[in-house]
């Protein structure tokens, strides 16, 4: 039974350190795992001090990404630590898994990483519809605003531009719009009044 339940760890939590699964109860509707934390300290998200006393624990049930068509049901056990620095205005905090969780999420990070691949791909309703197709409830805000929390990357530097002008309202809202040539890539930006764009030769 012991194989068993390490094979399913490194199926259902791979390459994340500092859980142990407790146990794997599976049925014809949903797979329930039960897992705890092991690590010894944690650190605290207002300080960035380290602390290995424990205040208490209990029992997070974050949402994960179904296995073989049935609804995965993660019971994790957390603790609470308590903070040491007496200039944190922090009293207690709850311990977070890289790689599994992140701060008052209602997903594991592979949930969400799935959830925003589907809303980049499809967008919000369509997206809300696709995740219901693999067993996933959620609405399209959230959806979108999963998509809108990614990190801007940062672009390169373009070397040829091209700029023009247009109307939102004419006569009363122009704004003009900056276009990397080569990459056919543009950013907008919006300019109040009729003001137009000169460029020096």
């Amino acid at each position: 039974m012991e194989d068993v339940v390490l094979r399913l760890e490194e199926l259902l939590v791979p390459s994340i350190a500092d859980v142990v699964v407790l146990s794997v109860d599976v049925n014809n509707e949903t797979v329930r795992i039960e897992a705890c934390c092991t690590a010894v300290a944690a650190v605290c998200p207002g300080c960035d001090d380290r602390s290995s006393r424990v205040h208490g624990s209990y029992l997070w049930f974050p949402a994960d990404s179904p296995s073989a068509g049935r609804r995965v049901v993660l019971c994790l056990k957390v603790r609470r630590f308590m903070c040491g620095n007496p200039s944190c205005d922090r009293r207690t905090f709850v311990e977070q898994v890289p790689g599994l969780t992140r701060r008052f999420g209602r997903w594991t990070e592979g949930l969400r990483s799935t959830l925003t691949a589907v809303g980049l791909a499809l967008a919000g309703r369509a997206g809300a519809r696709m995740a219901g197709v693999f067993g996933v409830s959620v609405s399209c805000g959230t959806v979108l605003r999963m998509v809108a929390a990614l990190p801007e990357l940062e672009p390169p530097a373009p070397r040829v531009v091209g700029v023009d002008e247009y109307a939102t309202r004419k006569g009363r809202v122009y704004g003009t719009v900056l276009v990397d040539v080569e990459t056919r890539r543009c950013g907008a930006r919006r300019l109040a009044g009729s003001l137009r764009l000169t460029v020096a030769a």
